[in-house]
């Protein structure tokens, strides 16, 4: 009897616990080839603007997810064939190899995804060959919310009191135990004595960056895998309770525990977000639920939300007039001012060092993103898309949903029943940085500013300016607006 052989095609899916395709394939296959394959446009590729689609950190943080699957899954029988190209391509041409039944993976949904299984689909269709689609991105099947995902509500608060009203959240599904590889290959295979190599795995040189040590201010190192994730958690829950105060320190700017740093682990799929949901429950039961455990699950809940928001309007998500279809007439194309903002220049400390700090690390604050974002659509008037796609190249923790659908929101057109979104950067500055602590970290030049004029270099008289060794315009800039439209 011919044994009935899957491809199990991990995407944003770098997991063994909680992996619906993986269990699916275990299931109804008698051999399982796992595959991971890096797409050459995304990790070679550039942006409208001409960014790196996939900066190195990113790019680091996927190498070594793959490092952590390829020996997870060795662990349980069977080799990952890793392969850089074009995933349609390499996909098929393994299918036609191996004499697969299917290839079983997560579904995506936005565009430049879409357009990749839908051409592998075509490819296996023509040789009898199909893919079978799972989930695993989502706190929620779809399939369990109130409402079909074209009648999302355009509202979050109004998605959340009618999702946690009705629906409950899965278990997450469980680790396997044993996975069986491919039998050796026989002569009606057509390719009688060959291997399928395994493969290297790539490093950041191979995709055209320079090997990097991270820099010893950033909020966390970021290793890759399912492996660091688990251990995230474990830590940020169990081994220091600092969940408990969540809610009180989520908008702090310095140091690994203000939040949970999970975002890059559940953006490349280490962690399930029901894995999380069901530790913060487990958690909760045994040592008690408060305002902050709720607002981490708040947070899942935001996530979902963009996921289904992207599944909703599709291509809207990505465009200058996002949801509404209604660009700010105002905004342009500016490629000088664009590069100030971006390499941390603009004169303006607490955007300056959020962008360096992302520039440096890969990594911003919450409260960082929306503040240099509101700076950039709404003080310098300068097309949205240019910044999220800055983000798309350099964020460790990119999600195409969350991003684009979190610049959407703050540009104005997205889902928010507020107009005008707008953020007083002085008044952020001394809300969330009120001794400077964090200008201080990533502008150095700015190290023996006092506290009462850190916020505002630009009153330093010239006499000042010496006896604190920065000179405007020599060791930091000008502000290149006049601060004082933030002052009441």
């Amino acid at each position: 009897m011919k044994q009935k052989r899957a491809i199990v095609w991990f995407r944003n899916d770098l997991r063994l616990h909680d992996n619906e395709a993986l269990l699916e394939a275990i299931q109804y296959a008698d051999e399982i080839m796992p595959v991971y394959v890096f797409d050459e446009r995304n990790f070679k590729g550039k942006t409208s603007f001409g960014f790196a689609k996939t900066g190195k950190f990113r790019a680091q943080f996927v190498i070594d997810s793959i490092h952590d699957l390829r020996s997870n899954l060795r662990q349980k029988g069977v080799e990952l064939i890793v392969r850089v190209g074009k995933p349609e391509d390499i996909l098929f041409e393994l299918a036609q190899q191996i004499k697969s039944s299917w290839i079983i993976c997560n579904r995506e949904r936005t565009a430049e995804e879409l357009r990749v299984q839908d051409n592998l689909e075509g490819k296996l269709w023509k040789i009898g060959q199909e893919i079978r689609y799972t989930r695993g991105k989502m706190l929620y099947h779809t399939a369990d919310l109130p409402f079909p995902v074209t009648q999302t509500p355009d509202t979050f608060t109004a998605y959340r009191k009618e999702v946690e009203r009705i629906t409950p959240v899965r278990e997450p599904l469980p680790t396997p135990t044993k996975i069986t590889p491919l039998s050796k290959l026989t002569p009606t295979d057509s390719i009688t004595n060959t291997q399928i190599e395994g493969g290297d795995i790539p490093t950041i040189e191979d995709f055209g960056h320079e090997p990097f040590t991270p820099d010893e201010r950033a909020v966390s190192p970021f290793k890759g895998g399912e492996t660091e994730g688990l251990k995230r958690l474990k830590y940020y829950l169990w081994d220091t309770n600092l969940i408990k105060t969540y809610e009180d320190t989520r908008n702090g700017m310095i140091g690994g525990d203000y939040s949970s740093k999970f975002s890059a682990y559940l953006a490349q799929g280490c962690l399930s977000p029901k894995m999380i949901y069901h530790e913060l429950k487990s958690y909760e039961a045994e040592r008690g639920e408060n305002k902050s455990t709720y607002w981490l699950f708040f947070e899942l809940l935001w996530r979902d939300y963009f996921r289904l928001i992207g599944k909703k309007h599709e291509q809207k998500i990505f465009q200058i007039g996002g949801l509404l279809g209604k660009p700010d007439k105002k905004w342009h194309n500016d490629e000088r001012l664009f590069k100030i903002w971006a390499e941390g220049e603009t004169g303006i400390p607490f955007i300056d060092a959020n962008m360096r700090e992302l520039r440096l690390t890969g990594f911003m604050s919450n409260r960082g993103r929306q503040n240099v974002a509101s700076f950039l659509t709404k003080d310098l008037l300068v097309n949205w898309i240019m910044g999220a796609e800055w983000f798309e190249s350099h964020l460790v923790d990119y999600d195409p949903c969350s991003n684009y659908s979190n610049w959407l929101y703050i540009a104005g057109v997205g889902n928010d029943p507020r107009e005008n979104r707008y953020f007083n950067i002085i008044t952020q500055a001394q809300r969330y940085d009120p001794q400077g602590e964090y200008i201080k970290l990533w502008i150095p030049e700015l190290k023996n500013v006092p506290v009462e004029k850190i916020h505002r270099p630009d009153t330093l008289s010239i006499d000042e300016q010496g006896r604190y060794g920065v000179k405007l315009g020599a060791q930091y800039p000008k502000p290149m607006l006049a601060m004082t439209k933030w002052v009441h």
